[in-house]
């Protein structure tokens, strides 16, 4: 039973017991012996309810505030072992033709995918949990592009333990404590209460004055984010071991990337989200007409402002990018002895991406940067789909050249 089912039965409790007592059948103004049988059932009910509804408030608010969990994991053992082998690389040469590539397994491990999401795939459907987290455009191949080509990865000394990645912004909305919701179907509103009752000490014999509570709702709707490469099939066919979990770490880390830049900072139009520093309400505090440095002070009235809000929470934490933080660094006493990060941000969790804007404006002031701090459980991303993975070996482009075209594309959308 719900904690909504467990109030509406109290209510339901509470209603048939107030009837009983306005309307005794007893003798002198008392319960009959029916009532007074069904009194007590029903008192002991209350009881017992009680506590229930209790405990499950208890538990529904450590869920609300809870850490995020990551995507994936679907409660079956058997199951997520089987999807953490799944190949992303024979995902793909499946669905060239003439390659003769056995994706029995990952054929298989999509039809389930498809068939728990209850939604149709023009490709493959991957589990999440191969990567986790698109959008980029690139071109590998044993030639191309001339500064790295795919032939670096055929080889036969090959370690890719060592491999090299791009230098990339670092993915934080989840570490903070960003809650995910996912296997979403359809627009999803989320109730919320604007405004409490107000209560008040009254005289004697003196009315209670009303007040009203406020609702509102937080909206998710389905946005799509996707990713579009090209392999060669000498790439499929003739890679050295762990071609696969690169292909995997930079589909993962391209979309991870933009979830995250679109979560702290997503325009709202469409078909982008709308991100924390754009969304209506965020209360703020003015540093000047043009912006101004960061500075102990500036730091001490953000938090403030946040408490006075009455904003609580296990994933309070600060977020801002490398620009901020050095400048943080370099903040000094009369003495010249630098305060440190720990004495700035109030000994606070700080983290720090470049995802977060370097290039705003206020007034004259550009080239601007935003330190946000709040409680990050209150950050909802929302996924509708698995990776939805399409090869396409006859785009124009890539045909000619013999390649294969993959496209890849998540449907989430930020609150």
């Amino acid at each position: 039973m719900t904690l909504r089912e467990m109030l509406e039965r109290r209510a339901a409790i509470a209603a048939e017991l107030r009837t009983m007592n306005d309307n005794p059948a007893g003798e002198n103004g008392e319960l009959s012996t029916e009532q007074r049988s069904r009194w007590d059932a029903l008192k002991g009910e209350l009881g017992t309810l009680e506590q229930r509804i209790g405990r499950q408030a208890t538990l529904d608010d450590a869920e609300r505030r809870m850490q995020g969990q990551p995507l994936g994991g679907t409660g079956d053992a058997n199951l997520d072992r089987e999807m953490r082998s799944f190949s992303l690389i024979r995902a793909i040469a499946s669905q060239v033709p003439n390659l003769n590539v056995d994706a029995g397994r990952e054929r298989e491990l999509s039809q389930e995918v498809a068939r728990r999401s209850g939604r149709a795939f023009q490709g493959m459907a991957v589990p999440m949990s191969v990567f986790h987290q698109p959008v980029e455009q690139r071109v590998v191949t044993t030639t191309t592009p001339s500064a790295g080509p795919g032939s670096n990865l055929i080889a036969t000394d090959y370690r890719p333990g060592e491999y090299i990645d791009l230098l990339r912004n670092a993915l934080v909305v989840r570490q903070l404590g960003a809650r995910v919701l996912s296997g979403l179907v359809g627009n999803v509103a989320i109730p919320r209460l604007k405004q409490d009752a107000t209560a008040a000490w009254v005289n004697e014999n003196q009315a209670i004055p009303t007040s009203d509570m406020a609702f509102g709702q937080v909206g998710l709707t389905p946005k799509h984010v996707g990713a579009r490469t090209e392999f060669s099939r000498n790439m499929l066919l003739q890679s050295s071991p762990d071609i696969e979990t690169l292909v995997r770490a930079d589909f993962a880390a391209v979309l991870a990337a933009e979830v995250d830049r679109a979560a702290i900072a997503g325009s709202g139009v469409a078909p982008e989200p709308l991100g924390i520093l754009n969304t209506p309400g965020i209360g703020s505090v003015t540093l000047a007409a043009n912006g101004g440095p960061i500075t102990f002070d500036a730091v001490a009235d953000l938090q403030g402002a946040v408490d006075d809000a009455n904003v609580t929470g296990a994933s309070m934490a600060f977020l801002t990018n490398t620009k901020v933080r050095r400048q943080a660094a370099k903040i000094k006493d009369n003495n010249g002895v630098p305060l440190g990060l720990a004495t700035i941000f109030q000994g606070g969790t700080l983290a720090v991406s470049n995802n977060v804007p370097g290039n705003l404006t206020k007034g004259t002031g550009t080239d601007l940067s935003a330190l946000i701090y709040g409680n990050w459980s209150d950050l909802l991303l929302g996924y509708w789909s698995e990776f939805d993975l399409l090869v396409n070996p006859f785009a124009e482009e890539a045909y000619a050249k013999g390649n294969v075209q993959v496209r890849g594309m998540v449907t989430m959308d930020v609150a």
